[in-house]
């Protein structure tokens, strides 16, 4: 029987506040396989997690991450926002899940210090990475080992000379553009696919029937529910 990786996106974040170790934990307990974080680096180049490039959505200060320090974070969002290094830590203590880190917005700089990060905390082989085609070069030039999941945002497929750069294990879509003919072709390529971000049970079930072997949600233990097992099973 084919298994469809349940990913929490940014943890669990319908019931916990996003991208923050509590959030993770919660992902875990509602039965997520993989967890999905989003990367970006302060000032002094700490990779901390943070989907947007300010604290005011989440946290209620207008202050652009990248003039901050780590310091400055913590203090602003009183140890709110976590480091890469206290993420990887956190889920390596509740099982060594998988962790996918998406990079929004990131620089060569970013990638070389999230890399050096994966690696420093010894989570090469649970990490892989997630974002379009230009950030994915240049996590293939600082980890040429590096497991990659290439997102497309197009039904017209990754011209060739693209993948044979970027070697991607899968390929990211949102969940509107799949469906049983793309999936099929992306794995008579080789390639496995996946789905972000589908929050409905209507619509984790339409991915399913679709052949995709990974679905990101908001709701990871509805999706759990969905693929059949209740979340205390999967701790």
């Amino acid at each position: 029987m084919r298994t469809v990786t349940a990913v929490g996106h940014r943890g669990d974040p319908y019931l916990v506040r996003e991208n923050t170790l509590p959030s993770l934990r919660s992902a875990v307990a509602s039965g997520a396989d993989a967890v999905e974080i989003d990367v970006r680096i302060t000032k002094d180049e700490v990779p901390v997690l943070l989907h947007d490039s300010t604290l005011k959505r989440l946290w209620g200060q207008d202050r652009p991450l990248a003039e901050l320090t780590r310091a400055e974070t913590a203090e602003l969002t009183r140890g709110g926002v976590p480091t890469l290094g206290e993420a990887l830590e956190t889920l390596k203590a509740l099982g060594e899940h998988r962790v996918m880190i998406d990079l929004p917005g990131a620089s060569p700089a970013t990638v070389r210090a999230v890399v050096g990060a994966v690696r420093e905390h010894g989570a090469d082989e649970r990490v892989y990475y997630c974002a379009g085609p230009s950030t994915m070069l240049a996590v293939r030039a600082a980890d040429p080992a590096a497991e990659t999941a290439l997102t497309w945002t197009s039904l017209a497929p990754p011209r060739p000379v693209l993948l044979e750069a970027l070697r991607p294990r899968t390929l990211n879509y949102r969940f509107g553009l799949v469906s049983r003919p793309l999936a099929d072709r992306i794995h008579r390529d080789g390639m496995l696919v996946s789905a972000w971000t589908a929050d409905t049970r209507r619509t984790m079930r339409a991915l399913i029937g679709a052949g995709v072997d990974s679905i990101t949600t908001n709701r990871v233990g509805t999706l759990r529910t969905v693929l059949g097992a209740p979340p205390q099973e999967q701790r």
